[in-house]
């Protein structure tokens, strides 16, 4: 028989406990409150615990995923965006493949140290043609969304052979090789059809002159008029200074483009 003072006390018999019509400070739950204790029921079993985990996602995955069967109309267009010329596409593939993404993020929030340190905050728009896009929240080298423009080819040039000529502090390792590995584009038409299968705007025209772009682009004395007007805003030039096609002239074309599309001194957020 259990004597009665082995019996484990209620919290009506324990001094400690004080209710809320005790006076003082109450540290027992309210009664009606004492619904949140039920949470006990699921931590205590696991096949509970795994349904409602499942619904919880699900409602959640649903929130998330449901807007992107309607993104052309979540998406402001914005004017200037247009989809990668072909040598800028191969610079964004060697970026992605290289792994730049990991240290850098390409999304500026709408705050004033992000604003004042990297200019206009990111636009939908201007992620459209990414696949996949370049967002973050990791960062061990700066934001690169507006990084076109703001230093030259040749800093590209030493920053990407020997990020700490430039950048002292810098734990960047070293890209040279990207300067000793020629591209010919054989296959860039491929990789624009690709990219159009999941979306991207490219026409046929572009797709059948894919390969005259992408050379045409680098090369100092080719006629550009023809990229120019399929890629508005195009830059065209020896990316860097080397003679031959490389890696390094595709990765600073894409570098070199980014954030230059939208003219933000007249871009104007559409209220609706």
């Amino acid at each position: 028989m259990t004597k009665d003072n082995d019996r484990i006390p209620s919290a009506k018999d324990d001094p400690e406990v004080v209710r809320p019509g005790d006076g003082g400070l109450p540290n027992e739950l309210p009664h009606h409150t004492r619904l949140i204790d039920r949470h006990a029921v699921l931590e205590k079993n696991a096949t509970l615990l795994l349904v409602f985990s499942f619904l919880v996602v699900t409602i959640g995955g649903i929130v998330e995923i449901a807007p992107l069967f309607w993104i052309e109309n979540t998406v402001e267009k914005v004017e200037g965006m247009r989809p990668y010329s072909p040598l800028e596409l191969a610079g964004r593939e060697i970026y992605v493949r290289e792994g730049c993404y990991v240290c850098h993020s390409q999304m500026i929030r709408p705050m004033r140290d992000e604003v004042e340190r990297y200019g206009h905050y990111s636009l939908a728009a201007e992620s459209m043609y990414d696949h996949p896009f370049q967002w973050g929240s990791k960062r061990t080298g700066p934001d690169l969304a507006r990084v076109g423009g703001r230093y030259s080819d040749e800093w590209h040039v030493d920053h990407l052979v020997d990020p700490q000529s430039v950048v002292p502090e810098s734990i960047m390792p070293k890209y040279d090789f990207l300067g000793r590995a020629t591209i010919d584009g054989a296959r860039i038409a491929d990789l624009m059809a690709t990219h159009r299968a999941v979306g991207v705007p490219y026409t046929d025209d572009m797709i059948a002159q894919a390969r005259a772009d992408f050379t045409v682009q680098a090369d100092p004395d080719g006629d550009w008029e023809a990229l120019v007007e399929r890629y508005p805003g195009a830059q065209t030039r020896n990316f860097d200074g080397d003679p031959a096609l490389t890696e390094m002239d595709a990765l600073i074309a894409y570098l070199q483009m980014l954030g230059t599309l939208v003219d933000f001194s007249t871009f104007e957020a559409d209220a609706g």
